[in-house]
């Protein structure tokens, strides 16, 4: 069926001798990409496919691997000293050793506020023990053709690496799952343990989502000093949804500073990119992105 809708025309490609005009955003975080959520096609890149440690963002991959194991959303899963080892050296946790929590609850905590003892708690709840994950979240990024992805530690507090580029085609498929959506897209949940206690607020860590001024659709932040700040999201422009990476940010209100400066740019029509706006009437295809997108369509399935 044929509809019309705005499409990004890539040009990057087709008129390779094109440069990036002078009018892009000037982004501060060590490496960063903005990608077009149905073609996969580059928009801005910035270092893109430099391999850089992800911190708390490696928890999108926890989620993809415990959704395609058959993750239970309506079972319970008690926190264990396990949990609480793998989350040492981490933010403070909410989760209490020997609370009970429903699993969708704990994809909450875990995605909204990055609570370092909900991956290994979901794995479990999966049927896997934390070397498992590890080696499912690793089969995720064979699954999207992620080479520069490799994971050893299933919080992201040791170890893990990607790059801007495969973060956001890891973004883009987590957004196809809409449970992740849904729990990537909330400001707010409260998480109730078994038996009515704890009762635990969490807000999400995405302030761009949060204070509204732009249509986000859901993401994911990180910190460790290894990686600095990390960013992933994905927002809407002028009908069209793109996916953002911004990865090693100096500090933390940089990254979203990136991303306020880029949403900016694409509310005007992203001058000076490598796409341009046509009002066209298209067929959406579906498409499968790979790490090898380099500024254009991405293969159809």
């Amino acid at each position: 069926m044929m509809r019309p809708f705005v499409l990004w025309v890539i040009v990057g490609v087709l008129a390779s001798t094109r440069a990036y005009g002078e009018d892009l955003p000037d982004v501060k975080s060590r490496t960063a990409v903005v990608i077009d959520r149905d073609t996969g096609a580059e928009i801005f890149s910035k270092d893109a496919d430099d391999i850089r440690a992800i911190a708390s963002t490696t928890k999108i991959f926890v989620a993809l691997a415990v959704r395609k194991k058959g993750l239970d959303l309506d079972g319970w899963t008690e926190i264990t000293k396990v949990d609480a080892k793998q989350a040492r050296g981490g933010a403070r946790t909410r989760l209490d050793v020997r609370r009970v929590f429903n699993n969708k609850d704990l994809l909450r905590a875990m995605l909204m506020a990055s609570d370092n003892r909900a991956p290994t708690a979901l794995g479990r709840a999966a049927g896997m023990t934390p070397d498992q994950l590890v080696a499912a979240m690793n089969d995720i990024a064979k699954d999207l053709h992620l080479e520069r992805t490799k994971f050893t530690d299933p919080t992201g507090l040791r170890g893990n690496v990607s790059t801007a580029r495969e973060m956001a085609i890891a973004l883009r498929a987590a957004l196809e799952d809409d449970v992740l959506r849904e729990i990537m897209g909330s400001s707010f949940a409260t998480v109730v343990g078994k038996g009515g206690k704890p009762k635990i607020g969490y807000g999400s860590t995405n302030q761009a989502l949060v204070v509204h001024k732009y249509d986000v659709i859901g993401g994911k932040t990180g910190y460790t000093e290894a990686a600095g700040y990390c960013f992933v999201t994905a927002a809407r422009f002028n009908g069209r949804d793109v996916v953002m990476t911004f990865l090693g940010a100096p500090g933390k209100s940089i990254r979203f500073a990136d991303f306020n400066r880029v949403a900016e740019w694409l509310a005007k029509g992203a001058p000076g990119s490598k796409v341009t706006l046509v009002d066209t009437p298209v067929k959406r295809p579906k498409l499968k992105v790979s790490g090898d997108v380099r500024g254009r369509v991405a293969k159809s399935k």
